[in-house]
């Protein structure tokens, strides 16, 4: 499949065009820059604004087979010369403004990341050594939709108002790939310790996030982390951070592998064990004809629904759920789960779980 680019690497390249057109007079309809990943990569100029004393370059952004919701987006970068030394960068339109701690880049700062802060300052520092030009410049990037386009992200969540982050710590963007969304989640957690918050909320998706707020309105907004289907690497970045509490929310499709000990819960990664839950509906006491129509079933949702009403099979799922977090995370931390249908009724819960208990931990 297709690699594109970040938006770091964007930001970068319309940079260099900039500067290049203010020294040289003349716009460049492409550039060629060097990624941290370790290759060069060309990008066309799609449109510019030159004045007397300023240059503005615009490339679209690229993000390849990568189902990214910056791909098509412009992003710009006006530099102008002056008066003193130093590189000055700063965020424009679209560029989202930090305003909450346990980011990478400080409260107050355009939300421009480590890497492409260095990629930016690098190239220009570049221009100035080669032709040895005795002045400062700044550096503003924009994207003129990216304040629309922060409205599919999380970053309101995570204290970044006004626009998008500039990211990219390879240049590229690797299709389909999980590493921006897991950085998302250690972003996040790092966001809700700066903001002191001592209990965390988990969900796999805004479906179940919506039934978790309602279910925990005194916490902040901050407090709900949504980790997709990585309950594992959620986990464990909660017990790094020493957060003294942890409540796991969400349904039977994913949540009927967790009990199970599944820590990577996507669809592909493991199949849903009707045998399992079988298993734990006859631990609890449910009728032999029941467990056979458990076998038979095609979803762990229509488990649910077939069990709806049947308080002990969902607390006895939930502590599964509690047992096999507390032992993943291997620290001293207080887990709850509760399971939802889809429909929003709480199906069940267990509640504060902090030891495992082997005669009750059903393993299959």
């Amino acid at each position: 499949m297709r690699h594109g680019y970040t938006t770091g690497a964007c930001a970068t390249a319309m940079t260099k065009a900039a500067l290049k057109a203010l020294i040289e007079g003349k716009v460049p309809d492409e550039v060629t820059i060097y990624l941290p990943v370790g290759q060069y990569a060309t990008f066309k100029v799609s449109a510019f604004e030159v004045s007397d004393d300023w240059v503005m370059c615009e490339t679209i952004k690229d993000a390849g087979d990568d189902p990214d919701a910056t791909h098509q987006a412009r992003i710009q970068s006006t530099v102008r010369y002056l008066k003193g030394e130093g590189i000055h960068l700063d965020g424009g339109v679209g560029v989202g403004r930090v305003t909450k701690a346990g980011l990478p880049v400080p409260v107050g700062e355009a939300a421009i990341n480590p890497v492409p802060r260095k990629m930016i300052y690098g190239v220009v520092q570049e221009a100035l050594e080669k032709f040895q030009l005795d002045c400062g410049v700044e550096v503003v990037i924009s994207v003129p939709d990216g304040e629309e386009i922060a409205e599919k992200t999380l970053n309101a969540r995570l204290g970044i108002i006004g626009g998008i982050s500039i990211l990219g710590t390879r240049g590229t963007v690797v299709p389909f790939s999980s590493s921006a969304f897991m950085a998302s989640i250690v972003q996040a957690i790092n966001v809700a310790k700066e903001a002191g918050c001592e209990h965390l909320v988990l969900t796999t998706g805004g479906r179940s996030e919506k039934f978790a707020m309602m279910q925990y309105r005194h916490l902040p907004e901050e407090a709900f982390i949504e980790m997709g289907d990585f309950v594992g690497f959620t986990l464990k970045n909660i017990a790094r951070q020493k957060i003294p509490r942890v409540s796991l929310v969400g349904m039977m499709g994913k949540f009927s592998k967790v009990a199970q000990g599944v820590m990577m819960v996507h669809s592909k990664s493991a199949p849903v064990s009707f045998e399992f839950l079988a298993g734990i509906a006859n631990k609890v006491g449910v009728d032999e004809k029941t467990q056979q129509e458990i076998l038979q079933a095609n979803t762990a949702s229509q488990v649910g629904e077939m069990l709806q009403g049947n308080g002990a099979f969902f607390a006895a799922l939930c502590k599964n759920c509690c047992y096999y977090a507390l032992n993943h995370m291997g620290t001293d931390i207080k887990v709850s789960t509760t399971l939802y249908a889809m429909n929003g009724d709480c199906l069940g819960k267990a509640e504060k779980i902090d030891k495992l208990d082997e005669d009750d931990w059903y393993r299959g």
